[in-house]
């Protein structure tokens, strides 16, 4: 169920991402990451707040719950602002870096650490991402580091989810990741701001904020069910979504080795969801993961 919920996050993530690049053409980097947390805000606000679930508001670890979302912040800020010249596939292909980072970081964070058939997969995923990204790195623009900045972020986003699970209700997290976004954007929008050229626009900043809200409460929920390191390598699931959205929003055809790499990248991913399966829970007991 978790990998089934990480699974939907991500493709969540892929309309957040084709939304935010849309909106790009119309206002600022900022304004957007502005509109994307303010409306996530007041929509969850809508059914999850203090009056409808009391006691929401507490938390046992208030500092990573700010740190958190600062990183989450942060991350969606360097992401925005590099697809001002990045196209969604090229800006995704950085982002898998994620599954290495979270993996050498779980075992001295969290204790979760990773066996070597699933860094064989992960390593297998990764080679798919290389083959859809075969231009070369060479010839990406420089904003790629700031994808690669992003990517960094949302691993240490990912690792601090998984520890406030252990001890902050999914939607009490949820919660602080909206306010302190819409919080710290606040002062800064008015500097940026410009008026909605259509109501089309309008309608469109009203979703980003209902993608980031929905696709954050699902990759709660499934950091609650199974570890990050598990769960990470799934993110390539996006590449599905993020080259259908390309193609259908932006008119970018997918090259074959797009193909190719894709379905490098889904076997990797059912590869892990065997072993899970297969192997079960890791026998922490005795400090060993049966992979």
């Amino acid at each position: 169920i978790g990998i089934a919920l990480m699974c939907g996050a991500v493709a969540t993530f892929s309309c957040l991402d084709t939304t935010g690049k849309y909106l790009l053409h119309h206002m600022h980097p900022l304004q957007v990451v502005w509109v994307r947390y303010t409306g996530a805000f007041l929509l969850a606000l809508l059914f999850l707040n203090p009056v409808t679930r009391p006691g929401m508001l507490v938390t046992r670890r208030p500092w990573l719950q700010v740190g958190r979302s600062a990183l989450l912040l942060l991350s969606t800020a360097l992401n925005f602002f590099a697809l001002q010249f990045l196209q969604l596939d090229e800006a995704l292909s950085i982002l898998f870096s994620t599954p290495f980072i979270v993996a050498v970081l779980c075992g001295p964070l969290l204790g979760e650490w990773v066996g070597w058939r699933r860094w064989i997969a992960i390593g297998v995923g990764f080679l798919g991402v290389l083959l859809v990204a075969r231009p070369g790195f060479g010839g990406l623009h420089p904003a790629a580091l700031l994808s690669l900045g992003s990517a960094v972020c949302y691993s240490l986003y990912s690792i601090s989810t998984r520890v406030l699970a252990r001890s902050d209700s999914s939607e009490t997290t949820l919660f602080y990741s909206n306010l302190v976004g819409a919080l710290a954007m606040l002062p800064i929008v008015p500097f940026v701001w410009s008026m909605p050229s259509s109501w089309f626009v309008i309608v469109l900043m009203v979703v980003i904020g209902a993608f980031g809200s929905f696709g954050h409460y699902l990759l709660i929920r499934g950091h609650r069910l199974a570890p990050a390191s598990v769960l990470a390598p799934f993110i390539y699931t996006q590449l599905v979504w993020t080259t259908t959205l390309g193609f259908l929003v932006f008119g970018d055809v997918p090259h074959r080795w797009t193909v190719v790499g894709g379905l490098i990248v889904v076997g990797s991913g059912l590869y892990l969801l065997y072993r899970e399966r297969k192997v079960g829970t890791a026998v922490t007991d005795a400090g060993i993961t049966p992979d």
